[in-house]
């Protein structure tokens, strides 16, 4: 019967190498000052004895683990799961490690439960993406780890955002189609039947400053928008809901020559449903998405799309919140950036 080996203690090899416990732990944290002698004397027992270090216990003294969190309401969206790689690539790059989690992201309590629960002994703080579902309260911002908060809901001032400018960036998509030569646009991926003075007022969400944006722009240019050409899809952002909202936009029989979409996912849903319908992609209508996900620059044709801005956001967020980690104490502040189009074959 094989004799099960015994776990190896720092308290071992200081013994083995006949050296005190706090100058083995020197020398095997790469700390302290003696002889280079000493240190390979100790290092060559830690191998043969083949000790590992307690992790949990360093981090227990350091009062740091070197590691944070990223949590999303899910990584089946194409955008997430982009942003979820950028923030692991650009965390290593910084010698960090990020450990990527979801939550319900039901509308109810899903952020909310996570904000109360975050173990700050585990991690040294949190990235949070947002729910456009589930709208916080001030409350649900009162914590006492380091936070960093992803998207477009309001953080009411109390901890830190990061996030692109949705209605600069719908209005440039906007402005974009009418340039290139569209005069009657269409929208897919409202949240709920067109509202012009609660899109007119709207200070947070995704699908709510975009449409504030595209109806902006086309105030601007004396085209206002056609509640008839809005394709509500709920908080619904798929290819398939972009398939159902465009088809029933060209069943009301208004016509229309641009389409704004506002991910990338609906815009390819969109495409599919004008071709069914008979209609061309760019020539009789052109289509904008939003996010510039991989895929889009492969499709059938090419996507024409707003970037996303992905690699800011991730090394945004993570020196915000490692400034957080390290103590900074300026107020907390909401960080955006401007998008701009990616031309492809889907505009002319």
């Amino acid at each position: 019967m094989a004799h099960l080996r015994k776990t190896a203690t720092l308290e071992m090899v200081a013994e083995r190498a006949g050296v005190s416990m706090k100058t083995a732990s020197n020398a095997v944290n790469g700390t302290g000052r003696m002889a280079d002698k000493t240190r390979d004397r100790v290092l060559a027992v830690v191998e043969e004895l083949g000790y590992k270090v307690n992790v949990a216990a360093r981090n227990l003294t350091r009062g740091r683990t070197d590691s944070l969190t990223l949590a999303v309401p899910t990584l089946k969206a194409a955008y997430l799961a982009e942003l979820a790689e950028a923030v692991v690539e650009t965390a290593r790059d910084m010698n960090l490690v990020v450990y990527v989690t979801t939550y319900p992201d039901d509308g109810a309590t899903g952020s909310h439960r996570l904000l109360r629960q975050f173990n700050s002994q585990l991690t040294d703080g949190l990235l949070l993406s947002l729910s456009e579902h589930e709208t916080l309260d001030k409350s649900a911002f009162n914590v006492d780890y380091p936070l960093v908060c992803f998207g477009s809901r309001n953080t009411y001032e109390l901890v830190d955002r990061v996030t692109t400018d949705d209605v600069a960036d719908a209005r440039a998509a906007t402005e974009y189609l009418l340039a290139c030569g569209s005069t009657s646009i269409a929208v897919v991926g409202a949240h709920a039947p067109f509202d012009p003075r609660a899109i007119e007022a709207a200070y947070e969400g995704n699908a709510e400053l975009r449409m504030r944006g595209v109806a902006e722009a086309l105030a601007a240019a004396g085209r206002p928008l056609d509640p008839r050409l809005i394709g509500v899809t709920g908080y619904d952002w798929t290819i398939g809901s972009g398939f159902r909202a465009a088809m029933a936009t060209v069943n009301a029989g208004v016509p229309f020559d641009g389409l704004v979409c506002f991910n990338d996912g609906l815009a390819t849903g969109a495409i599919s449903a004008l071709r069914e319908s008979g209609l061309r992609v760019p020539t009789d209508v052109q289509v904008i998405g939003f996010d510039n996900v991989e895929e889009s620059a492969f499709l059938t044709p090419p996507l024409t799309s707003m970037d996303s801005r992905i690699e800011w956001i991730a090394r945004t967020g993570l020196e915000r919140l490692v400034a957080r980690i390290n103590g900074a104490t300026d107020p907390p502040a909401s960080m955006m950036a401007h998008s701009k189009v990616i031309a492809r074959d889907t505009t002319r």
